[in-house]
């Protein structure tokens, strides 16, 4: 059997409260400034958690520019176009396929796929009915008369889970494989692993990998609020005063290319993806084993998918999601693979909260970033480290990696684990 395809990164871009390019979102996180800040988008001054990392001064015709497009997509979905057109023309698909002919342009097109992660549980599709069903009261003959001319007949249109998928692909002419993947906060990197398997398997010569979400909205603070899982007013993740998540908000994208199709038309690489792995537990839906042990299985796979040893990684860029379960769990988890000494340890959801589905993909951006300068940020909200979690290697301090590739983990609900290996 032939060798896989080496698979470069060609294009990144990303948006959340903490800035709209990777370039400010990394200014901010080596600042030690956090994004984290009152909810505004309704009145959360009952809700039981009112901050989160909302993107401030939201315009979003600026962000998407096509005006009509707006009446078919979602905040979320915002976020992730305009995350995918920041990385494809970062990554200069366009001005690469504008010197081609008409038949080579054609090649290209069917060429390139798409893959995106995506929430599949907010709850905001719902609201548009909220004021008909209370002017219907009890009346359901009343609620069915009005319905047409009360809910936005684009509403189906507007919650499919794949929109930023498809308006990708048209808006631009992108016509090879592409998947989206609904899986809680592994969507993100599902869809970069599917993007690679792709890849090396031949199905295409690039493709643009996407995670978007927007979690902030009523229902999802309330409910995740009574499954403990959100915190107070910051999120401490590893520190001994966690008390558990906040939610974020935005979207990253990669361009990943063969090796041979970067080179062909004289890209810029700005890193690669060796190896992932994912695994699940398997013990309920919200259950996780305090050993670690589905982290740890992931971790082993992707290092086995890489060819490469544990000692060879680098930095590691943990969930980090800062609640007591998750964050003893992963400490497990990495202790397990990498033994008494693991490499510097990091997390970026203190900076801009928990992006669920986009969470891998924007933190995979950041870790890439993170290998180029040469520097494992610290963890600014960490103030003492949870002694249960013994001598684990993370700090609040700023840090030089010990190699060139670093590993990015994400976790999510049902057990699930997934970990990615990347190099600069």
């Amino acid at each position: 059997m032939a060798a896989a395809a080496k698979i470069v990164v060609t294009g990144c871009g990303a948006l959340c409260a903490a800035g709209q390019s990777p370039a400010e979102i990394w200014d901010a996180v080596r600042a030690g400034r956090s994004a984290i800040g009152p909810i505004t988008q309704w009145d959360a001054a009952r809700w039981p958690a009112r901050v989160a990392g909302e993107i401030a001064g939201l315009e979003p015709f600026k962000l998407v520019t096509d005006r009509k497009l707006h009446k078919l997509i979602r905040r979320s979905d915002v976020f992730g176009l305009y995350a995918a057109d920041r990385a494809i023309e970062d990554a200069g698909l366009p001005a690469h396929r504008e010197r081609l002919d008409e038949a080579a342009a054609t090649a290209f097109n069917d060429g390139t796929g798409v893959y995106v992660g995506a929430g599949g549980g907010c709850y905001a599709s719902q609201y548009d009915f909220f004021p008909l069903l209370t002017s219907a009261g009890e009346s359901i003959e009343a609620f069915g008369r009005e319905l047409g001319d009360t809910v936005n007949p684009m509403w189906l249109l507007r919650t499919l889970p794949n929109n930023v998928l498809c308006h990708i692909g048209i808006r631009h002419t992108l016509k090879g494989p592409n998947a989206c993947v609904t899986n809680h906060s592994v969507s993100g990197t599902l869809a970069l692993i599917e993007a690679v398997e792709g890849l090396r398997a031949g199905e295409a010569d690039r493709a643009v990998a996407v995670g978007h979400d927007a979690p902030i909205e009523p229902q999802m603070v309330l409910y995740y609020h009574q499954l403990g899982l959100l915190g107070g007013e910051v999120l401490r993740p590893y520190d001994v005063a966690r008390s558990g998540s906040l939610f974020g908000e935005g979207a990253a994208a990669l361009v990943l290319e063969t090796e041979a199709a970067a080179a062909a038309r004289g890209a810029t690489v700005q890193g690669a993806i060796l190896g992932s792995g994912y695994a699940s537990e398997a013990q309920g839906l919200l259950p996780i084993r305090d050993d670690g042990d589905g982290l740890a299985r992931a971790i082993a796979a992707a290092l086995d998918d890489a060819g490469i040893r544990a000692a060879d990684v680098g930095m590691i860029v943990g969930h980090a999601n800062g609640t007591r379960q998750s964050d003893a769990s992963e400490a497990a988890g990495i202790r397990a693979v990498f033994g008494a000494a693991p490499p510097p340890v990091t997390g970026f959801k203190w900076a801009f909260g928990h992006l669920i589905a986009a969470s891998g993909t924007i933190e995979t951006v950041l870790a890439l970033r993170a290998l180029r300068e040469r520097v494992v940020p610290g963890v600014a909200t960490l103030e003492r480290l949870d002694p249960a979690l013994g001598d684990f290697p993370v700090s609040s301090e700023a840090r030089a990696p010990t190699s060139e590739v670093a590993l990015v983990l994400s976790r999510g609900f049902g057990g699930t684990n997934a970990a990615l290996l990347v190099r600069a």
